[in-house]
């Protein structure tokens, strides 16, 4: 068994086989039309086993979600920027939730603001082909925020980041 250790509060056992299944995910599940059967092959166990397992890990909070993590730079958008955005605290779950639907925003959420330094408490990922895209893109999102939007910035991308999840030996 190996324990994990999550948010400093609780400890949840792994067993054999679930450490098994993190393995074989942990770079991401095979590209076919039944990657989940293709993990429980490659196991030598029942899909169902594998689905209730992976359930029970995202349950447990051993494995956060499961997504796509697209390589926007394969896909011809070489331009990132992170529009940063001083709203209204009172407003920002529903303007949040707003700007985090358009289809051009990959993720959306709040950060604390550092005043006087940083004013800014929504950030939204906005991806674009061009430099001016992306200029264009957030301007869609000003002129949504309207009032609500008491100041803006956009950080430019300068590298690509590695994303990667769980990883375990």
């Amino acid at each position: 068994m190996t324990a994990i250790q999550l948010a400093m509060t609780e400890t949840y056992e792994i067993d054999a086989i679930d450490r098994q299944i993190i393995a074989a995910t942990q770079r991401g599940l095979p590209l076919s039309n039944q990657p989940y059967h293709d993990v429980a092959k490659q196991l030598n166990l029942d899909v169902k086993d594998v689905l209730l397992r992976m359930q029970n890990m995202q349950d447990k909070g051993i494995i956060r979600r499961i997504g796509v993590i697209p390589n926007h730079y394969k896909l011809g958008y070489k331009s990132n920027g992170m529009s940063v955005w001083n709203i209204p605290e009172e407003k920002i779950s529903e303007l949040g939730q707003l700007v985090g639907s358009l289809d051009f925003v990959s993720h959306c959420y709040q950060r604390p603001r550092f005043l006087p330094e940083w004013p800014y408490n929504l950030f939204a990922m906005v991806h674009g082909k061009t430099h001016d895209e992306v200029i264009a893109k957030v301007d869609v999102i000003a002129s949504l925020l309207g009032n609500n939007n008491r100041g803006h910035e956009i950080l430019f991308s300068t590298k690509i980041l590695k994303k990667t999840g769980l990883r375990i030996g």
